[in-house]
């Protein structure tokens, strides 16, 4: 006889049961939550904007910001209302539809990335041929192969949990709907689908980060051929990305590159990838691009004119 799903809602635990660290959670994760926000909005704005900042890399940045915007907001409001109220109830149908966002979006940053490393191969390795290879259509093609499969890695996550019986307890605990916590719940054997969920996550991430190792391998072995300028400019904009990557690949892969199971540590590491590192990717290139920085006060100065 199939067990019966009697689980209408979830209890997440969250990050602390303590009312006063959760103040102080809330405080600070409000204030991570507007720099996100505020940090890839003006990435996105400026370079919708800017006339000087139209090759592909830069039109690649902004979809990155838009990814991350996306992917933090998926998350981090109800993070910050849970520690606010003190509610900490989540419906079955609104924990899968998190779940499918943040894996949607996480998918699709993952590609992206991919996309983006892509492209510095042929602006250092391919100069002469760069805009011919990357010419828009190209581009466009790249997003939405990245959103595809986004796409199709939140379908397969999904499909995986989706319809299988809750019908013991229903506290998760995390702060957010995540497979290995849900698989937890399940009163049903899920040896098998911890296998799938792991060989469709773990795998996408490993695989996906020993290309990035590779592509910027050979970048980084091609630079000896360029310039003193060229080289410096060329780490500038590799570095960042390089930053971005470690910040988002090695927490993914710690995490979903392993039996599934939940540990300790797991809630601090999806602190960091799923709040931290969305914040901190505009800080990164905008602090290692001269471009970009220089284009962020142009419009400000643009802003303020027309203010006055």
């Amino acid at each position: 006889m199939e067990p019966r799903n009697n689980v209408t809602y979830f209890v997440l635990l969250g990050l602390t049961q303590n009312p006063k660290e959760q103040k102080v959670l809330f405080v600070m994760f409000l204030f991570f939550y507007i720099l996100t926000l505020g940090g890839n909005l003006l990435i996105v704005m400026t370079i919708t904007v800017s006339k000087t900042l139209n090759s592909p890399m830069y039109f690649f940045l902004a979809c990155l910001s838009f990814i991350d915007l996306v992917y933090s907001s998926s998350i981090s409001p109800r993070l910050i209302s849970d520690l606010f109220f003190g509610k900490n109830t989540i419906s079955l149908q609104t924990c899968m539809t998190q779940l499918f966002t943040e894996r949607f979006f996480g998918g699709s940053e993952i590609i992206l990335l991919l996309v983006m490393a892509y492209d510095r191969y042929v602006a250092i390795c391919k100069p002469l041929r760069y805009l011919v290879i990357m010419r828009q259509r190209v581009c466009v093609v790249l997003l939405v192969v990245s959103c595809v499969g986004g796409f199709l890695h939140s379908v397969i996550q999904l499909s995986t949990i989706y319809g299988l019986p809750f019908c013991g307890p229903n506290v998760i605990d995390h702060f957010m709907c995540d497979m290995f916590p849900l698989l937890k719940l399940v009163c049903t054997d899920t040896y098998v689908i911890g296998i799938l969920v792991v060989a469709n996550g773990g795998l996408m991430c490993t695989v996906a980060f020993l290309f990035l190792l590779i592509s910027y391998g050979v970048i980084l072995h091609s630079l000896k051929n360029l310039s003193q300028e060229q080289r410096q400019k060329a780490l500038q904009t590799c570095g960042s990305h390089i930053t971005v990557v470690v910040c988002f690949f090695v927490p993914c892969i710690f995490m979903y590159v392993r039996p599934a199971k939940t540990f300790p540590i797991d809630k601090s590491l999806s602190v960091f990838y799923t709040v931290i590192t969305p914040m901190l990717n505009p800080l990164i290139y905008s602090l290692r691009n001269s471009e970009l920085t220089n284009a962020m006060k142009q419009l400000w100065r643009k802003k303020c004119h027309l203010k006055w």
